[in-house]
Order: structure tokens, then sequence, then C-alpha cells
């Protein structure tokens, strides 16, 4: 199906996709330099919507084989977990 300005239905998804991104990365910015508690409670709120939207996004794309994950091994998996609680661990 095309759209206005012939892109795609993959382009534009994939386009709101990298945008919900963008957005997030600016409201985590504004999150972690804010010493206002009431402005950070608002831009989590923001943030929260932004990832029910790149959830929503993603499953949308992933369902019409858009965005295809290689799974990995279960392995890598554990020794991820076991890297990060060796970090977590050395920091109490």
């Amino acid at each position: 199906m095309l759209h206005q300005g012939n892109f795609t239905e993959k382009e534009l998804m994939n386009d709101l996709l990298m945008s919900e991104k963008q957005v997030s990365s600016a409201y985590t910015a504004g999150i972690t330099e804010s010493s206002c508690p009431k402005l950070r409670q608002v831009l989590e709120g923001c943030e929260k919507n932004v990832f029910t939207n790149q959830e929503d996004i993603f499953k949308a794309m992933a369902q019409r084989g858009w965005y295809n994950l290689k799974k990995a091994p279960t392995q890598d998996v554990q020794t991820a977990k076991d890297k990060f609680n060796q970090m977590k661990s050395e920091l109490k």
C-alpha cells in the first residue's frame, strides 16, 4: 500500500519507530537532568507512553515480517546475565 509521498507502509512504520526512539532519548535526558520532581514525574509518564507506542509499532512490523529478530543462544543470554550480576555485586 502506498501513502502520501509514495512512501510504503513499511517505510512509514520504520520512520515512526525511529522517531519514537529519538523521543525516548530526549525524555530520558530530560528525566535525568531535571531537579524538579513534578517535571520528572510528567516526563516519566510521557516516556512510558513512548514505550507503549514503540512496542505497538514493533509488534505491527513484526507481524508483517518487517522487523525480524534473531534469537540469542541460551548460553549467550546466561553469559550476559552473569556479567551483569557480577558488575552489580561489585557496585554494592
